[in-house]
């Protein structure tokens, strides 16, 4: 099923911090019943680069990324990381054209 996905990558030495504050937000937005959901979330951690990180976010649409990106908590969460990386984060925004899962 096409959707959206949205990746961010990163370095970062306090993954571990990262991590709970990611949790802290998925915890309050679903207390809430708040917005959109992501289909899916994996963190994956770069192999071959030390303390270098990608997040991934699937979405069923453009639309429900883009109204979870503009949540409130959900710029709070980026203010928040921003302070435990190395530096700036990159991001992408992908339109899924195919999804092969054998």
């Amino acid at each position: 099923m096409p959707g959206f996905i949205q990746t961010v990558t990163y370095t970062t030495s306090r993954i571990d911090e990262v991590r709970r504050l990611g949790e802290e937000l998925r915890d309050r937005r679903v207390a809430a019943g708040d917005g959109p959901k992501p289909v899916q979330i994996s963190i994956c951690a770069d192999r071959d680069v030390p303390n270098r990180y990608t997040t991934i976010i699937e979405f069923a649409s453009f639309e429900e990324a883009m109204e979870s990106s503009n949540h409130p908590e959900t710029h709070e969460f980026a203010q928040q990381m921003h302070k435990l990386c190395d530096g700036p984060p990159a991001f992408s925004n992908l339109d899924v054209l195919d999804q092969m899962r054998p």
